[in-house]
C-alpha cells in the first residue's frame, strides 16, 4: 500500500509541470475574453474599461470583411479537410501493396519528412517554387508561356495553400490509415484470392470493408477543424494582393488586435470562432460514436 501511495506521488510529479502549463497558458489567459464585451482601453485595463456587452459582435456582423474572412476560411478548410482525408488514404493503399520493406521504409521516411518542417521554412519553399523565376515559371516556360508571379494571383491562391498543405501532411496523417491496415486478417485475402480476386478487387471487397470504420472516424473528428485553415500556413504565404481570397479568421483577427490595435473586435471574433469550433467538435465526436462506436473515455 505504501509503496502505490509512493507511486501515486512520482506520477503526479512528473505529470505538475503540464498542468501547470496548462494552466498558465490556457486556462489563466481565458480572462482576457471578456475584451469582447468592452470597449477595451489598455491604459484602463479590464477593471476600468467601459463594459459594452454584445456590441463589438453586433459591429462584427456588420463589416463586409466578416463575410468574406469566413468563406474563405471554410473553402480552405473544408478542401484541406477533405483532401487530407482522401489523400493520405489511396497513398496507404497503394504503399501497402508495396512487397519490398526496405523500399516502403524509404516511401515512408521520405513523405513523412514534411510534416516536421515549420510553414515557416516551407513557405520560403513554396514561395520559391511559385517565384517569378522560379521551377513552375521554368516549366512552363519552356513550353513559350510567359512567367507570372503566382503568390500574387487571388483565385489561385486557395488551390497552392489547399494543395501545399496536402503535400505536407499526407505522409504523416496516412499513418492512421497504415496502422489499421495491418488490423485486417490475412485469410481474407486468402479466401478472396481463392475466389479469382485480383488486387484491385481485394482492395474493393476486403482492404477498404476492413478499414471503413476508421475512415469514417477520421473524416468525422475533422469536422471539429472546419475553422481552422492554418495560421501559420496562410500568414507565411499570403500578402495584401490576395486577402480577398486567402484571409482567414485567424489572420484577420491577427491583423484587427495586434496591427490596427482593435483589440476588443478581434477579441470577439475569436471567442465566436472558438464557440463554433466547441460546438463542431463535440457535435463530431457525438457522431462518431453514434456511426463507428468510437470513445474518447
Amino acid at each position: 500500500m505504501k509503496r502505490r501511495t509512493v507511486l501515486q506521488v512520482h506520477y503526479g510529479l512528473m505529470i505538475l509541470p503540464g498542468f501547470l502549463w496548462l494552466f498558465l497558458f490556457s486556462i489563466v489567459p481565458m480572462y482576457g475574453i471578456v475584451m469582447a464585451f468592452q470597449d477595451f482601453n489598455p491604459s484602463k485595463g479590464f477593471l476600468g474599461s467601459t463594459w459594452i456587452g454584445l456590441e463589438n459582435f453586433k459591429y462584427l456582423f456588420m463589416l463586409g470583411d466578416s463575410f468574406q474572412v469566413t468563406v474563405n476560411t471554410l473553402v480552405i478548410a473544408v478542401g484541406k479537410m477533405v483532401l487530407n482525408l482522401i489523400v493520405p488514404l489511396i497513398f496507404a493503399l497503394l504503399l501497402n501493396e508495396v512487397r519490398s520493406p526496405l523500399y516502403k521504409k524509404a516511401i515512408q521516411t521520405i513523405v513523412y519528412l514534411p510534416h516536421f518542417i515549420s510553414w515557416v521554412i516551407l513557405a520560403s519553399v513554396v514561395l520559391n517554387i511559385f517565384g517569378y523565376r522560379g521551377v513552375v515559371n521554368t516549366i512552363t516556360g519552356l513550353f513559350g508561356a510567359e512567367p507570372k508571379v503566382w503568390m500574387t494571383n487571388a483565385s489561385l491562391f486557395r488551390k497552392i495553400a489547399i494543395w501545399s498543405e496536402v503535400w505536407k501532411e499526407f505522409g504523416y496523417n496516412a499513418v492512421i490509415f497504415l496502422a489499421a491496415l495491418t488490423g485486417i486478417n490475412q485469410n481474407l485475402y486468402e479466401a478472396a484470392a481463392i475466389d479469382g480476386a485480383g488486387r484491385l478487387r481485394s482492395t474493393w471487397h476486403v482492404t477498404l470493408p476492413g478499414i471503413i470504420s476508421t475512415i469514417v472516424v477520421v473524416g468525422v473528428l475533422g469536422l471539429g477543424n472546419v475553422l481552422n485553415a492554418g495560421f501559420d500556413q496562410i500568414y507565411n504565404l499570403y500578402n495584401p494582393l490576395v486577402y480577398s481570397t486567402g484571409d482567414i479568421i485567424d489572420t484577420w483577427v491577427y491583423r484587427m488586435g495586434l496591427i490596427n490595435l482593435q483589440f476588443s473586435l478581434a477579441t470577439a471574433a475569436g471567442l465566436l470562432k472558438s464557440m463554433v469550433s466547441f460546438v463542431m467538435i463535440v457535435s463530431s465526436y457525438i457522431i462518431a460514436y453514434k456511426c463507428a462506436d468510437y470513445k474518447v473515455f
